[in-house]
């Protein structure tokens, strides 16, 4: 079973290659709020022009220092989005905070915490990347070639927690959560309260299609992405896409994945099988960038997780 798992997960790397779309920066650094900033990747596969970094990374500057949210899916990666933090100050990066299990929320740890940043993760997800780093590094080599991987050391967070922990970083308050697998095990959400922004890591994705994956859960999400909601941000950071508020991420993540789960039922109960679930209704979400990539494969693991 590990070795079925690992095959599908380097088949579907290195398939899901979507077709161009608009040139972009590889990161485009947006304001959110006061000493907030998103630092957004492109939405496309990770690439050589990318470094591993096709998602949306969180800077929040205080006066001790810099908080990261994700650093990056390289070492090279890290030091992309060290220059792009360059651009809006001069403080050191002093705290990473992991969202979960991807490379790009964790490969650039080594590289910021050499600089003296101390790093935090969920148990489940410092779990899953031991449980897939193999994996990930081979699919990197195959997508952003050996030489952009030479130097990326896989380094786990020293500060882990169970469901939740609380940080304080230069009189900033930070609570960092992890309600339930959603991409991955230990997809975390990172909520400023003073200033009503939450950093949702991939339990919410805009912009584009997202991928349900062998580790991931269908359900889970769902749960995860209504805790995310509960909080009632101003401003929403997606784990891939544009910061917003929260309603492009309702349709494009909750709404999704709701329908998918409704019509899966449906469709279960109807004495329906896994060959025939790829054609589960979907239309409403077609508009969705990537959908045709993602979309018929998200149903049948949709139908797999809720039939087994």
């Amino acid at each position: 079973m590990r070795h079925l798992k690992t095959v599908v997960a380097l088949a579907l790397v290195i398939a899901f290659a979507p077709p161009a779309l608009a040139e972009e920066p590889p990161l485009k650094v947006v304001p959110v709020a006061k000493d907030v900033y998103a630092l957004v990747g492109e939405a496309l596969q990770r690439s050589p022009k990318n470094l591993g970094n096709n998602a949306t990374f969180g800077v929040v500057v205080t006066p001790a220092g810099v908080v990261l949210v994700d650093p990056g899916g390289s070492l090279k990666g890290a030091k992309m989005i060290a220059a792009a933090i360059k651009t809006v100050t001069d403080k050191p990066v002093v705290a990473v905070i992991n969202t979960g299990g991807q490379d790009h929320r964790w490969f650039g740890n080594d590289y910021f915490m050499k600089r003296g940043a101390k790093v935090y993760a969920a148990n489940n997800a410092v779990e899953d990347q031991k449980e897939r780093v193999s994996d990930q590094l081979t699919g990197l080599e195959a997508l952003i070639g050996a030489d952009n991987v030479v130097g990326t050391v896989p380094v786990h967070a020293d500060n882990t927690f169970d469901d939740s922990m609380e940080l304080d970083v230069g009189g900033v308050h930070f609570l960092i959560a992890n309600p339930a697998t959603a991409h991955s095990a230990g997809d975390s959400y990172v909520w400023l309260a003073d200033r009503k922004v939450v950093f949702s890591g991939d339990i919410a994705y805009v912009d584009r299609m997202l991928v349900i994956n062998p580790e991931s859960s269908l359900l889970g999400w769902i749960e995860a992405f209504e805790a995310v909601a509960a909080l009632k941000p101003k401003v929403l950071v997606p784990g891939h896409g544009r910061p917003d508020d929260i309603k492009r991420a309702q349709f494009e993540t909750y709404e999704y994945l709701v329908n998918l789960r409704d019509r899966t039922q449906e469709y279960i109960d109807g004495g329906g099988d896994a060959q025939g679930s790829v054609d589960i209704d979907q239309e409403r979400f077609k508009v969705i960038p990537l959908f045709d990539q993602a979309g018929r494969r998200n149903a049948q693991a949709a139908y797999v997780e809720m039939e087994f």
